[in-house]
């Protein structure tokens, strides 16, 4: 197995360690554990987004419109879709894996509370966003998020992050992301209202969805429809953890050898 899949592999470990099936009780009904008050933001509403898999075709233009919408810096993404070729350990079939990444919103956004100004805050809709102009830059929600989500901004030296493009919810716009998705594979929408797309599609296939790494208790509330039982399965075998480093030694990630 050359370096490169190797490390892919070994991404895919970290990435989905943590991915399990969905207590979906907890959605939008979850308490939160020594969080401020939320502000801002409509109080009747409650964004989620659910990723359909089986649509994604990773062709990243969630990506780019995102980039683009948001003004990001070179080389930051508010969001992006990690492509992971997979080796079968017996047959040696391959498959590709697509997982779009970003903002999880969470119910219980460890990012908030590590605030020592406030800059980051969860408004009422639960939609976590940061306020640049209070913001400092100390990274500590950065460091805060399990999901790889923050950073900090080049250009403004403040923290950064999907906002689920509040700004264009409220003008009654669909964000860039899933606005540009060629399939149809991300749904955003209001998780109290009964009618909404993904209300309807969460009460279809309430069993089949996953969060990443549900064991953070941050009560993710972006949603996956489709990821391989193999991708929550293969991690929870007993590992046997291979380091492996890029050509300058430094760590890439894992690979995990179940049985």
């Amino acid at each position: 197995m050359d370096s490169i899949r190797r490390s892919l592999l070994g991404q895919l470990a970290r990435l989905s360690a943590g991915a399990a099936l969905i207590p979906l009780a907890s959605v939008a009904s979850a308490g939160i554990n020594s969080q401020p008050p939320r502000r801002e933001g409509d109080p009747t509403k409650r964004y989620g987004m659910l990723i359909d898999l089986r649509q994604c075709i990773g062709c990243q233009a969630c990506t780019v419109s995102c980039h683009i919408e948001n003004d990001a810096p070179l080389g930051k993404f508010r969001t992006t879709v990690s492509q992971y070729e997979v080796e079968h350990q017996e047959s040696g079939e391959l498959a590709t894996f697509m997982l779009p990444r970003l903002c999880n919103h969470c119910e219980n956004p460890p990012c908030v509370p590590v605030c020592p100004v406030q800059a980051t805050y969860q408004q009422q809709d639960g939609i976590v966003v940061v306020d640049s102009d209070r913001c400092v830059g100390c990274a500590y929600c950065v460091n805060a998020c399990p999901y790889d989500a923050r950073f900090i901004n080049d250009r403004t030296q403040t923290a950064d992050k999907c906002t689920f493009c509040a700004h264009r919810l409220e003008a009654g716009l669909l964000p860039a992301c899933v606005e540009s998705c060629v399939g149809g594979a991300r749904i955003i929408g209001d998780m109290r209202d009964p009618e909404s797309q993904i209300s309807r599609m969460i009460a279809e296939h309430r069993d089949e969805l996953m969060v990443l790494q549900p064991e953070k208790n941050t009560l993710p509330q972006v949603f996956y429809l489709g990821m391989d039982e193999r991708f929550i399965t293969r991690p929870l075998a007993e590992p046997v953890a291979l380091e492996v480093l890029d050509p300058h030694g430094k760590e890439m990630g894992y690979e995990f050898h179940g049985h």
